[in-house]
């Protein structure tokens, strides 16, 4: 039985667990909140600081191997342990690469890999010297997370909405799609992609709102897509699972917006709708097994269930029981006890091979499901 940690005790760790109990592996896991969704669902559950030296060594010496299910970790003692013989999932020097989104540029400028222009700024000043660069979207380097840390920037006027610390002013681009691969990497090199999806954005929240696989998208713009995903992955010498967030331009171009060091929210559809999810994938290739079919079982929907605006306090699902009654509707609660306005609740994966029906059924649970907080 091989020791295996997380690091993170979010929902991706929680269905990383849940997949975990088809293997033969311990599970571990490090986190500050003993009421995590993946708290219970672990062999060793750890109080501690993910973004801490001391905990996240200790926490590892004495495992076999490590993954992450975010990647704002201690990198310092990751890279401690892997000297150690540790085998960390991704390495340690892609999290440094992927973690400041400064250094993931420079990352595509180096390796020729498309992406939006861009410059990076060091603080106001630095960004007031740029506005013949704009309209252009400003990405704080460190911190951002779910649309924190963006900011669209249209003139000088703005300039003040800006960050005052390293960022990435990157060049808006006129988008006709926003799509994603997900690829694992065995140890051995080997590589599995899944299909590419197409996400909608909700706008006014800067999240995920649903996303549907296969993206309908022209062969020509697949196979540009597959090869630069390719690229972005094969040139990080790293086993483990990526997630590449890639814009279609309407000539047709494609550029990579952003990459994933983990399991992502792109990859939830693949727990129904693959015959390996994401999460399987990656038990496959920390346990050196061979990496599973990415094959689609049938074309799907997957939606998040976020919180309810005005509504922060004990979670209640209004609706919950209604919606389970839709046909090849499959949903996961993530155990969160507290709901506030667009905190990621939960999601909904859907499955039909006609897209109507699957956006009929997305439509239906969007206006029926709420997370509000319980009354009294």
């Amino acid at each position: 039985m091989q020791k295996i940690g997380i690091l993170g005790g979010g929902q991706l760790g929680r269905m990383l667990l849940q997949t975990a109990a088809n293997y033969p592996v311990t599970t571990y896991v490090l986190e500050n909140d003993a009421h995590s969704p993946a708290a219970h669902l672990c062999h060793h559950f750890t109080k501690g600081d993910i973004k801490n030296f001391d905990d996240v060594y200790n926490f590892g010496k004495d495992l076999d191997a490590i993954t992450i299910e975010i990647e704002n970790v201690n990198v310092e003692a990751l890279e401690k342990l892997e000297q150690e013989g540790k085998t960390i999932f991704p390495r340690p020097a892609v999290l440094k690469i992927i973690c400041n989104k400064a250094t993931q540029k420079s990352y595509y400028t180096e390796h020729q890999i498309p992406t939006s222009p861009y410059v990076l700024t060091h603080n106001i000043d630095d960004l007031a010297q740029h506005t013949a660069f704009l309209p252009a979207v400003h990405k704080l380097a460190e911190g951002g997370y779910d649309g924190k840390g963006v900011q669209v920037i249209n003139d000088e006027s703005e300039i003040t909405k800006g960050f005052d610390a390293l960022s990435v002013l990157e060049k808006k681009v006129d988008i006709a799609k926003e799509i994603a691969m997900m690829i694992a990497v065995g140890v051995d090199g080997k590589m599995a992609l899944y299909p590419a999806v197409e996400m909608v954005f909700d706008t006014s929240l800067n999240l995920l709102a649903f996303q549907l696989c296969p993206a309908e998208i022209s062969k020509e713009v697949y196979y540009k897509a597959e090869a630069i995903a390719l690229a972005s992955v094969k040139n990080l010498k790293s086993p483990g699972i990526f997630a590449v967030e890639m814009f279609v331009t309407p000539e047709g171009d494609v550029l990579v917006n952003e990459m994933a060091p983990r399991v992502h929210n792109s990859g939830h559809h693949t727990i129904e709708a693959h015959y390996s999810s994401q999460f399987d994938m990656l038990w496959r290739v920390m346990l050196q097994y061979p990496l599973g079919s990415t094959d689609p079982i049938q074309s799907s929907l997957m939606q998040n269930i976020i919180g309810a605006e005005g509504h922060s306090g004990t979670a209640h699902y209004e609706g919950l029981e209604e919606m389970l009654k839709i046909e090849n509707a499959f949903f996961h609660i993530y155990g969160k006890a507290e709901t506030k306005p667009g905190r990621k609740m939960g999601h909904v994966t859907i499955m039909s091979n006609e897209k109507a029906d699957l956006l009929h059924k997305a439509n239906r649970i969007k206006h029926n499901l709420s997370v509000v907080s319980k009354k009294g």
